[in-house]
């Protein structure tokens, strides 16, 4: 049943996109038309009306998307009901802990490999290479995004 909700989603953009691409098709066709008859300013006002039309998708989407959050929240809420305060509490606390667990490795990692490199005389900018590498740059820059950067993207 969980699974209901994307096969459907997966029929409705397919309808979706063939409907799009048979509109774009009688557009294209409508345009050559009306440059045939010299109706610029007919092609203005179209313009003017698909860029409604996209406006008022993009506001159906938004709608859409926070009715699936709240739809999401409320089976959360209901998933909830009735279990106890520790297994609540252990629900709510997952990613957290994931988080702070992977950040406490890569401290380990990070702070092992600097000591290591401290005792066995290795140059400090081949240790800053080798611990700080590029990947290590992404990872930390993703992890960075995801927490502190992911809302505020959503909200503009």
């Amino acid at each position: 049943m969980g699974g209901l909700p994307k096969i459907l989603e997966f029929f409705q953009d397919r309808a979706d996109k063939k409907h799009e691409l048979a509109l774009a098709a009688m557009q294209t066709e409508r345009e050559l038309t009306l440059k045939k008859a010299g109706l610029e300013a007919q092609e203005r006002i179209e313009h003017i009306q698909t860029e409604q039309i996209q406006i008022n998708a993009e506001v159906t989407n938004a709608q859409t998307a926070m009715q699936e959050r709240q739809a999401l929240y409320a089976h959360d809420v209901a998933l909830g009901q009735g279990a106890s305060t520790w297994v609540i509490n252990m629900r709510a606390a997952t990613r957290s802990v994931i988080t702070y667990g992977m950040f406490a490795m890569f401290m380990f990692v990070e702070i092992f490999g600097f000591y290591y490199a401290w005792h066995t005389n290795v140059e400090f900018t081949v240790a800053l290479d080798n611990l700080w590498d590029d990947e290590t740059q992404i990872i930390w820059a993703c992890i960075v995004s995801f927490w502190f950067g992911g809302q505020a993207f959503k909200s503009k």
